[in-house]
């Protein structure tokens, strides 16, 4: 009998179980999902001929490899960290690997031997990334073979509140991984824009002025995304004289952000006890600390939005007791948010893409191409952020088994044999683009 594990329960994995346990009656493949909480499991698969739910401590070799030996395909929804531990068995035992994740350094050190074992490591098979490859490349192939000429290409990719949820003056709450929300962009961006190499510090990085257009009435700021740079080889895009990849976000969220992080409320230096310790002393402690009191009074003296803002947060809040010991800002911002960006029961969540492609046919004559994807969730349990990372991971799981992907080796979603039948599946679930373009392809 077939088999997959999947280790991680959490919430982007949601959609992907349900997923799974389709593909298991259908096919009668045995599928084990393995989490540190076996409650969060059991929840999720509920009572299954063909599924198995696994309380797994994931730091532990022999549970870890005693899961891994028994599966054809093992996909990976842990932190980022915890893939390699994976990996490393996944090569021992002769195992496919899918992840969502960026592909790393480490993981990279094997893909020869990766190759040499006929085995697929396939990393940033998500949404971004992942999705955002997948459709970025289908629609940069089609360019090419149109004999056209890529001169600038911009991708951008946000987890939203839909409209019909969104009720806060942050414009934002959380569907996916909370200490991903908090971290955003501390290492900066860099990307390339009319043949010039831009770099942005963490402090710079979200301008609310860096805004794109939907349509006339959705209007959504962006900031950059990390490392644009290396990706312009792997989509072959060298050529290009402007390549950026962005987080969309509501622009009164970056405006927000700013003065959030003006706050050093991202700091990661352990300095707090917050045992007893409510959120309105913490946040005395913090502004003594970096004298930052009169910054922050000038800051709800002069501008509504961002009084209306830090007012929803409840810095000032005496009554919410944090209790989460030796502390960061970071960890104190990670708890307040947590509680004021919940997604409730009833509430829905959105994903919006979009590639803008500019290019040039032989004879010069300039085109575009915008190309957009909007999924909404139907839950706070089943999100538009479930759906979009996890349903191209059970698929290219499905694939795999059904000798239908066959390329071997370590990748992204970037070639033709990968993204044409995942995106084309994608589609049967309502994840599916629509362009308009100045030329129609």
């Amino acid at each position: 009998m077939k088999h997959i594990i999947l280790f991680g329960a959490g919430k982007s994995a949601t959609v992907l179980i349900d997923y799974l346990k389709t593909i298991a009656t259908t096919h009668q493949w045995q599928i084990c999902v393995a989490d540190s909480s076996l409650q969060t499991v059991q929840l999720k698969v509920g009572n299954h001929a063909f599924v198995q739910a696994v309380q797994i401590d994931i730091t532990n070799d022999a549970e870890r490899q005693k899961l891994v030996q028994q599966a054809q395909v093992v996909i990976s929804m842990m932190p980022p960290h915890l893939h390699y531990l994976i990996a490393l068995d996944c090569i021992a035992f002769g195992k496919h690997l899918l992840t969502a994740s960026y592909l790393d350094e480490n993981m990279k050190q094997h893909a020869d031997e990766i190759k040499n074992k006929g085995l697929l490591f396939l990393c940033e098979m998500g949404l971004d990334p992942g999705i955002d490859h997948m459709s970025a490349m289908q629609l940069i192939h089609k360019i090419q073979l149109l004999g056209g000429n890529i001169t600038s290409f911009k991708s951008h990719c946000g987890g939203l509140v839909a409209p019909e949820s969104d009720n806060n003056p942050w414009h934002y709450k959380i569907s996916w991984n909370p200490r991903n929300i908090i971290l955003a962009g501390k290492s900066g961006a860099v990307y390339k824009e009319n043949n010039y190499v831009i770099s942005v510090p963490y402090e710079e990085l979200f301008d609310g002025n860096n805004v794109v257009a939907l349509t006339k009435n959705e209007v959504y700021a962006y900031y950059p995304n990390r490392d644009s740079l290396s990706y312009i080889p792997l989509y072959g895009l060298e050529g290009a004289s402007t390549f950026l990849r962005t987080t969309l976000r509501h622009p009164d969220f970056n405006f927000g952000w700013e003065h959030i992080i003006n706050l050093m409320l991202t700091d990661e230096t352990p300095f707090y006890k917050t045992d007893g310790l409510s959120v309105a002393f913490f946040f005395e402690l913090h502004s003594q600390r970096f004298g930052l009191q009169e910054l922050y009074e000038d800051m709800i003296m002069y501008d509504s939005l961002l009084k209306e803002q830090f007012y929803f947060l409840g810095l000032n809040n005496d009554q919410t007791i944090i209790n989460k010991g030796f502390c960061s800002a970071a960890d104190v911002l990670q708890f307040i948010l947590e509680r004021k960006w919940a997604l409730k029961k009833e509430d829905i969540d959105m994903i919006v893409m979009l590639h803008e492609i500019e290019w040039e046919n032989v004879n010069g004559e300039r085109s575009q191409v915008q190309s957009s994807l909007v999924v909404k969730g139907n839950d706070s349990l089943h999100t538009a952020m479930a759906k979009t990372v996890g349903l191209p991971l059970g698929i290219a799981a499905k694939l795999i088994l059904e000798n239908k992907l066959t390329v071997t080796g370590l990748h992204i979603p970037i070639i033709t044999e990968i993204y044409e039948p995942v995106l084309e599946e994608l589609e049967q679930h309502g994840i599916q683009f629509n362009e308009v373009a100045g030329f129609n392809l």
